[in-house]
């Protein structure tokens, strides 16, 4: 990028950060409108919220602990191990994917020249973080329920939630605007989901992977906060501790977020023409 599209660029960040603000209750009122209408009509309403993701959750207890007999991972049962990773994971997974395709479904919002398209991933993505907020209460509940006291490492849960909705932020700005002139990206991105669940080290130790093979994982930004959670409920290890790999994260988090942006404002004038 030329450095003097750097001002520019910069300008229009911080006036997006700016409208973030004062949209503040727009916002809201946009993601309470979103996370009711979505199980709107169904006998259990937004029960079902919360229901699919811990049926989600229980079936795969299921599968690795009871069928695979997995043992304890750190000295921590497999079910709270596996659980700590699965929470955040489902939170990307369903705000990006809902993300995605947030334009193409609000066509009708689209055409609507004073409308701030903008907001629509950040609408689903706060709609998603409800669901998540009540799963962080279960797994703490969870943790109690085996004996282990509320720790002070809980606080960094909302430093890692914080960098993976920037991530879902760009991700989401990104596709939801290529979308429109590819549709087949919707797939792709489901694909792209369906793959990283598994090859992201949510049901499996990183240690049983061969030396050489680490950097696949250590390479996807998820695992990062992936690991971040299992510390802040597990571990002893503050996001500090890993100073490379945190330099990482929000380089690759950061860039991703820019691109992104810019991509999203500049095909932001077409969106009307091909909905």
């Amino acid at each position: 990028m030329a450095a003097s599209s750097l001002p520019v660029l910069n300008t229009g960040l911080i006036a997006g950060l700016r409208d973030l603000v004062r949209s503040r209750s727009l916002l809201f009122d946009l993601a309470q409108r979103d996370f009711q209408t979505r199980y709107l009509g169904s006998a259990l309403g937004l029960t079902w919220a919360f229901i699919q993701p811990t049926v989600s959750i229980l079936i795969l207890w299921f599968v690795f602990e009871v069928g695979f007999r997995s043992g304890p991972v750190l000295t921590y049962p497999f079910i709270l191990w596996m659980t700590c990773g699965t929470i955040i994971w489902n939170f990307f997974g369903e705000a990006w994917g809902a993300g995605t395709g947030c334009v193409l479904e609000s066509a009708f919002l689209v055409r609507k020249v004073r409308f701030r398209v903008g907001l629509l991933p950040i609408v689903k993505l706060l709609s998603a973080l409800v669901i998540h907020t009540f799963f962080i209460g279960v797994c703490i509940a969870m943790f109690a329920a085996y004996g282990y006291a509320p720790r002070w490492n809980y606080l960094q849960i909302a430093y890692y939630l914080t960098g993976c909705a920037l991530l879902i932020t760009g991700l989401s700005w990104l596709t939801s605007s290529l979308v429109l002139f590819y549709r087949d990206l919707s797939q792709i991105v489901g694909m792209v989901l369906q793959f990283g669940f598994w090859l992201t080290p949510i049901f499996w130790n990183i240690d049983r992977l061969p030396a050489h093979w680490k950097w696949v994982a250590y390479a996807n930004p998820m695992y990062y906060v992936v690991r971040g959670y299992r510390d802040a409920f597990m571990g002893t290890n503050w996001f500090w501790d890993y100073p490379l790999e945190t330099v990482y994260f929000w380089s690759v988090t950061g860039g991703i977020f820019l691109l992104g942006a810019t991509v999203f404002r500049r095909l932001r004038p077409h969106f009307a023409d091909v909905l």
